[in-house]
């Protein structure tokens, strides 16, 4: 019975398979034959000494540390998360970019959205103090202190920031599906660099574009510096795949919409009634006299007084005069002119929209949305604590994110999670759009300084003040609805409220299996006391369940508890996989399992009374058609 692996996905080897499924010439003994790949290549390789590039000290060992598994775990913690059993949300104690390492195998090219916050590298901001050995150690250590910030004047300001976010944006670029997109929020202080690293990470042709978010306040108001009254989000797609969404109207359009159907809809009068200047003699064909109220035939001027061409065609036109969606009306300012014989017209048709479905394309600079004045009000409302977290985005500016970019049932991460605004954005978006979307956020348990509004209000780090805003938007939510949809007192609503306001919390920690953690270091003592012992003290089974299920890729998984043969197992999804951590394992129990069809059986190894029970575990398992049966 082969032993499961203990690493999260090695990225290395990823890499090596890929180029050898295209040049499989280029790989000898594992090993990439950079002269053979060079000749394969030609002149697309660039052998100069001088090319551009972009640089800084650590780039090479912070790209190695992206890529080096990691044996960390996930555990779960039922008492801090919400409708367990039900819920597809995801909420992470822990370093972020040991978690992205985790989230690997499950979500490899499944999440459509990212965003994230990150620290903006401003003097009072902490910077993730990485090692680049980077063990859980690093991460314990660092959730055990009051963190410390980056000043300017510390030697390696930037070095740092790029330090920190390149591998973590590596990882997250694994993780996004081949349509999907990043958006990064960020200010003037690594505007540039972000830009010149993602251009690397996701291609520069793949630049969505920078959206300057009008905050409401300015800040930096030194004598010599020009105060900045906006913020920044820079969005990069996986590939071409990505299709930019359209936003919702705002009032300024709807002004537009001044007459209403017999269905009640509105309309609005499409003012553009010929081309951009286009002239007759540009397109003919567009060229055509159509019939006003009074009978009198009507050609197309442009604004200079030339002969212009429809926007549409003849037969388009007609196709929209019989479904009743041309309107005229009539300018007695037209200036009377007369050019090769075409008399201008006072009468002026116009096409008519339906507002119901329409969308208008996104800018890049957003003004008429939530200042950060009114998300810390919204924050402090639903928390009743005030100055708790720092600049909180708005949820409005979330919600426009999630329009462009995401379908019904998509995956959205955000590994900066801090006060949880996307989590609570894609709630409150869930439910005002009848979607599905899911999300996983991420955030490093910093401690609350002793001094702070939130150490005073009771929160111990940030994770809890994210977690108690996950918990009341979704109850407030809920609350809403049901005022909505009001009970008669003896039914209840005609509609049942589906939005999931539930999250799952987990936690980083070492590996629950002795044997893979590598940071173990026992005196020969504390070897012999251990001997035999596979999971280490204190930990549950469904601690190791759910290490197993990250290890194995299906972390994402409905989890069913099951009785088979009078011992306890575990169901993850319908018929993926069983896992059985009981002990004294009999021929009786393997049948069970067997005949419940799964395509994968876990085993604890120790829970075999000897090698030959486990031999035939695994011959009985495979006649019975499961495809792979392994231990830990």
């Amino acid at each position: 019975m082969d032993k499961m692996d203990g690493l999260s996905l090695n990225l290395e080897k990823q890499n090596i398979q890929r180029i050898k499924e295209l040049f499989p010439e280029a790989v000898e003994e594992g090993k990439i034959n950079f002269d053979m790949l060079r000749a394969m290549l030609g002149d697309e390789v660039d052998d100069s000494r001088e090319k551009y590039q972009f640089t800084w000290n650590g780039k090479a060992k912070s790209i190695k540390m992206a890529q080096t598994p990691s044996s960390a775990t996930l555990r779960p913690c039922k008492d801090k998360s919400k409708n367990w059993n039900t819920t597809e949300n995801f909420y992470i104690e822990g370093d972020n970019l040991e978690v992205l390492k985790q989230l690997q195998k499950t979500y490899y090219g499944k999440i459509k959205m990212i965003y994230i916050d990150p620290p903006y590298n401003t003097s009072n901001d902490f910077i993730y103090n990485d090692s680049f050995s980077d063990s859980i150690e690093n991460y314990k250590e660092q959730t055990n202190q009051v963190l410390s910030s980056n000043p300017e004047n510390g030697g390696r300001f930037h070095t740092k920031w790029l330090n920190m976010i390149y591998p973590r944006l590596i990882l997250a670029r694994n993780l996004m599906s081949s349509d999907g997109v990043i958006f990064i929020s960020i200010d003037d202080n690594e505007l540039e660099n972000l830009k010149k690293i993602c251009n690397e990470i996701f291609g520069e042709s793949n630049f969505i574009g920078l959206i300057a978010r009008a905050t409401g306040t300015t800040t930096g108001q030194d004598a010599n510096k020009i105060g900045s009254s906006l913020d920044y989000c820079i969005a990069y797609s996986k590939s071409d795949e990505f299709i930019l969404k359209g936003i919702d109207l705002d009032e300024n359009d709807l002004k537009r919409f001044n007459e209403s159907d017999e269905n009640g809809r509105y309309s609005v009068l499409q003012l553009r009634k010929t081309g951009n200047a286009d002239r007759k003699e540009d397109r003919p064909n567009m060229f055509y006299a159509v019939k006003a109220p009074d009978g009198t035939d009507v050609y197309p001027f442009g604004p200079g007084g030339y002969l212009s061409r429809w926007r549409v065609s003849h037969d388009s036109y007609n196709e929209l005069l019989q479904e009743n969606k041309i309107v005229w009306k009539k300018n007695e300012s037209t200036v009377s002119m007369n050019v090769e014989g075409y008399e201008k017209s006072e009468w002026v048709p116009y096409v008519k929209y339906y507002l119901e479905g329409r969308t208008k394309k996104i800018s890049n600079l957003l003004q008429n949305i939530e200042g950060n004045k009114k998300a810390s009000l919204i924050l402090k409302d639903l928390l009743g604590t005030k100055g708790v977290f720092d600049n909180p985005k708005p949820l409005e500016f979330l919600e426009i994110l999630l329009q462009i970019a995401t379908d019904s049932d998509s995956i959205v991460l955000d590994f900066f999670s801090g006060s949880g605004t996307t989590s609570h954005a894609i709630m409150k978006y869930n439910k005002s759009k009848a979607t599905n979307l899911k999300f996983i956020l991420v955030q490093l348990p910093e401690v609350c300084d002793q001094k702070s509004s939130a150490y005073n209000a009771g929160y111990k780090n940030i994770c809890e003040i994210g977690e108690k805003r996950i918990h009341l938007a979704g109850e407030e939510i809920k609350a809403n609805w049901e005022k909505e949809h009001p009970s008669d007192g003896l039914f209840g609503p005609d509609e049942e409220f589906k939005t999931d306001i539930g999250f799952k919390v987990f936690k980083l920690d070492s590996t629950n299996v002795n044997e893979w953690d590598p940071n173990m270091k026992l005196d020969e003592k504390e070897l012999a006391m251990r001997l035999g012992e596979v999971f280490k003290e204190g930990r549950s089974k469904e601690d190791i369940l759910y290490e197993i299920m990250l290890k194995y890729g299906v972390f994402d998984k409905q989890v069913e508890q099951i009785n088979v043969n009078g011992k306890t197992m575990y169901r993850v999804g319908k018929r993926y996989m069983i896992v059985c951590l009981e002990d004294s394992i009999t021929l009786e129990d393997v049948k069970g399992i067997g005949e419940l069809s799964p395509r994968t059986v876990i085993f604890n190894e120790a829970g075999f009374n000897n090698d030959n029970d486990k031999i035939n575990a695994v011959y009985n398992l495979e006649k019975a058609g499961v495809e792979d049966v392994k231990c830990i």
